[in-house]
């Protein structure tokens, strides 16, 4: 009997973890291929690989964003392979299942939950005496029936064999993510939350855990994410993990959720005094600020703790933290958000995630819906529509805040005048976002595609549009900069006319090749020749000079050098007096 498992992840990167659990569970007595698409990928050209191998079980993993073309795929392959047998299992069809089959009349069966031994045994009855009402954790049909099995008792994870050790997933280790596991389970009970339902938390032994782990950085793994929905819990074993990723890391990159406000100040410490710089980083789930929002989910949240653990994480300098947000939460209007937004936002993460609640099937929050008249999608992944408190036309300037904070925060294109912006020019850093985001979608900039200097121009339009509280060409100046430093090569362009000719621009850089101190001690040991300056600097006037404390108002050159050797911009910025008195050597 062949059996094949297949999934199609959101992009060609990822990897399914569930895959592999399965593959490495049935096997050896059930030799299993696996083979993963992308949701991207033409349906015709999935089914004709799928049919070309001649499966005699397929089996598909289901997530909220592969189950609409993983439907597609289903329909159109039953035609085509008619006999063979349609598996599907995963989060998205472990509840309401029998509905799922009333939908899908091309699935044979679903498994339902935790699924390594569901399936082989499973696949132990479709080969012999096909008795399916033995298998603990299933739904079929039996002629015009849907039966659905009792649930399987939780396996003992120190049974498991590792899935982490297939020939076939060596080349891709270094090229694609790796979802690697220690435990199942949480110890939380939030209601939009699927990990809520499972009472407990198991672990896999750690001795196991390391073996893994070393096997993969040693077989060129570059980026190892871990699934555990609280990998903190535990906090000797998850220091024990830190500690040994720190000793064998090899550079490879590691990325946790932790839950920050049970995070011990002594671990973080340790972190911050032996961690690499970027080996690390953490995602963090904040989700709302707004202690009644949080009640009515059965959030528990210490947000001082967590701002604690944040800033020590981030004043250590040497993890990279993930914040993210939920809109439409119960009882959290817009102006709640606005807050929950600036609480989160003043703590400066790298990044920020503004998500927008989805009803997940099987959650409290779904099965409670109507308590806050919730609207949202039939279909996946149901996200919400509006609320009692919360209407669609505010969920709609919401998500223009999340296409600005991506472009302008989360990919630190503009670091300096962002925070010059949130901190002189707008009340929060919410309605600067806001503002922006309206601005953005009027212009129909989001149905056009854009270039780095695109970003640049656009906001320039939009301040100039808005109206500045402060000296426009003070944000026009830090403007200048952000771009230079996000160039690794002198650019060809730039988003602005250059107010300086070619025989000004000739003048200011002789000047420099023969007094390079009125920059910089560390410039003029760069020793570069005027020849060097042409080709690799470029130079604008700005209305004030880079201090430590930030800006200070005084009519300067900017000046920025492209390191072809360093592949990196460094940034200066000379007063304007002190280029006409240059220094006596």
């Amino acid at each position: 009997m062949k059996t094949v498992v297949t999934t199609l992840n959101a992009k060609y990167i990822h990897t399914c973890l569930a895959l592999r659990c399965l593959k490495a569970y049935a096997e050896p007595e059930f030799p299993v291929e696996m083979v993963e698409y992308t949701i991207k990928d033409p349906v015709m050209n999935i089914v004709s690989d799928l049919y070309e191998r001649k499966p005699d079980v397929i089996g598909f993993s289901c997530y909220i964003w592969n189950i609409e073309e993983t439907t597609k795929v289903i329909n159109m392959l039953k035609k085509v392979l008619p006999k063979t047998k349609i598996v599907i299992g995963g989060p998205e069809v472990s509840y309401d299942s029998r509905e799922w089959l009333e939908q899908l009349p091309n699935v044979d069966f679903i498994v339902i939950g935790e699924g390594e031994e569901t399936f082989k045994h499973l696949l132990e009855e479709i080969s012999t005496t096909q008795k399916y009402h033995m298998v603990f954790g299933l739904a079929y049909r039996k002629e015009d029936e849907i039966i659905i099995t009792a649930p399987r008792p939780k396996l003992k994870l120190d049974e498991l064999i590792s899935p982490y050790r297939f020939p076939e997933d060596i080349d891709g280790l270094s090229k694609r993510v790796t979802y690697f596991e220690t435990s199942r389970g949480c110890p939380y009970s939030c209601q939009f939350c699927l990990s809520s339902i499972e009472v407990g938390v198991r672990y896999i032994n750690i001795e196991q855990v390391k073996a893994d782990l070393l096997y993969l950085i040693e077989s060129g793994a570059k980026l190892i994410k871990f699934v555990d929905r609280t990998f903190n819990i535990k906090r000797d074993y998850a220091l024990e993990i830190f500690k040994f990723l720190i000793e064998n890391h090899q550079q490879c990159v590691f990325q946790f959720e932790i839950t920050a406000d049970i995070m011990r100040p002594e671990v973080l410490q340790y972190l911050n005094d032996h961690a690499p710089k970027g080996i690390f980083r953490f995602e963090i789930g904040v989700q709302s600020t707004n202690d009644a929002t949080n009640e009515l989910v059965q959030r528990r949240q210490n947000f001082e703790k967590l701002t604690r653990t944040v800033t020590m994480v981030k004043e250590g300098g040497k993890i990279d933290q993930h914040l993210d947000l939920i809109a439409g939460l119960p009882e959290e209007d817009y102006q709640s958000f606005r807050k929950t937004f600036n609480d989160v936002f003043a703590l400066r993460p790298e990044e920020m995630q503004l998500g927008f609640l989805k009803m997940l099937r099987g959650t409290g929050l779904r099965l409670r819906a109507s308590d806050h008249d919730y609207v949202y999608m039939d279909h996946s992944p149901y996200e919400i529509l509006e609320n009692n408190v919360l209407t669609f036309d505010e969920i709609i300037r919401m998500k223009r805040v999340e296409d600005v904070l991506e472009k302008y925060w989360n990919d630190h294109r503009m670091n300096r005048t962002v925070e010059y912006l949130v901190k002189y020019e707008f009340d929060s850093a919410f309605d600067f976002f806001q503002l922006f985001g309206d601005y953005w979608d009027q212009q129909g900039w989001s149905r056009i595609g854009h270039q780095l200097e695109d970003l640049f121009t656009r906001l320039h339009q939009f301040l100039k549009s808005n109206g500045t509280r402060t000296s426009l060409s003070t944000i026009e100046g830090i403007m200048m900069i952000d771009f230079f430093d996000n160039q690794k090569l002198k650019p060809r362009k730039t988003w602005w006319p250059f107010s300086l000719g070619k025989q000004e621009q000739a003048m200011y850089l002789s000047l420099i090749a023969e007094n390079p101190e009125l920059v910089s001690e560390d410039f003029a040991e760069l020793n570069l020749k005027e020849k060097d300056l042409h080709k690799h600097t470029m130079i604008e006037k700005i209305s004030f000079k880079l201090t430590e404390n930030g800006y200070e108002d005084e009519a300067s050159l900017l000046l920025a050098h492209f390191d072809p050797k360093a592949n990196q911009s460094r940034i200066y910025t000379i007063p304007l007096k002190n280029m006409y008195q240059p220094q006596a050597k």
